[in-house]
């Protein structure tokens, strides 16, 4: 997958009205995350990874500061972001549209709700299908990110038909923060996939450090290192993520 291409449509795979959105529109309106964010009564950390996660589907950067000013500095939407908005403005009223002809025909429409879909899983990347295996009574499929990565997800073989992979085919990995376990080093285990990055944010709790890594320029995830680890925005670092927990998702 190039890392160039910016993927509108994947950053707009769910319900125009998604929170994200929101953010996003608010931001360009405001100029400021933590503005955007009391406006849309979240925390500057979720509005944050809001953006994150959009920009990461849409393969560029969204939003970016800008520094100087009476207030010290702010946001703005990038071109990317502000065609996204537009693209999110038109399927809306595009989607509007479509649902007063259905409700002047009288027939109301089944599953119409579960179109669009919202995941608690924070780390999304749009991926292009580089193979598909099978191994035993599971399927391995190699996945291969914009930054030129390849991941790994093994899935049951229906699982695999029923998604109709094959190399080339472009899908959505998903994994959960909570299943990345971020370290200066990892030894390498079968059955794990190790990506490399850099420390670009580190939140401390009272048990564990949440850790945001930066895989590429436009390509970030989230996770987790054990209270204690050495690690500080700039490091270099590696994240271990399951095979078995790494979610392969298409577009209907």
């Amino acid at each position: 997958m190039n890392s160039n291409d910016i993927q509108l449509g994947d950053a707009l795979g769910y319900e125009t009205s998604d929170r994200r959105i929101d953010i996003l529109r608010r931001i360009g309106e405001v100029g400021s995350i933590s503005e955007a964010a009391r406006g849309a009564g979240m925390s500057y950390k979720g509005a944050w990874q809001a953006i994150e996660a959009l920009s990461n589907l849409a393969g560029a950067p969204l939003v970016e500061k800008v520094v100087g000013g009476v207030g010290g500095g702010g946001a703005q939407l990038t071109s990317t972001g502000q065609r996204l908005l537009r693209a999110a403005q038109l399927m809306h009223a595009a989607r509007k549209s479509v649902l007063s002809s259905l409700d002047a025909e009288g027939n109301p429409v089944p599953g119409i709700a579960g179109l669009g879909f919202v995941t608690s899983m924070r780390n999304q990347f749009p991926c292009t299908v580089d193979s598909v295996s099978e191994h035993g009574a599971s399927v391995r499929v190699g996945l291969e990110l914009a930054s030129g990565a390849v991941i790994y997800s093994r899935i049951t073989r229906e699982s695999a038909e029923l998604l109709g992979l094959k190399p080339g085919a472009t899908v959505l990995a998903l994994f959960k923060a909570t299943g990345v376990k971020v370290a200066a080093k990892i030894p390498a285990r079968d059955g794990y996939n190790l990506l490399l990055g850099q420390v670009s944010q580190v939140a401390a709790f009272a048990d564990d450090r949440e850790i945001g890594m930066a895989l590429s320029p436009e390509l970030r995830l989230t996770g987790f290192a054990e209270h204690g680890a050495q690690l500080a925005e700039g490091d270099a670092a590696m994240a271990s993520i399951e095979e078995s927990g790494v979610v392969i998702a298409i577009s209907g």
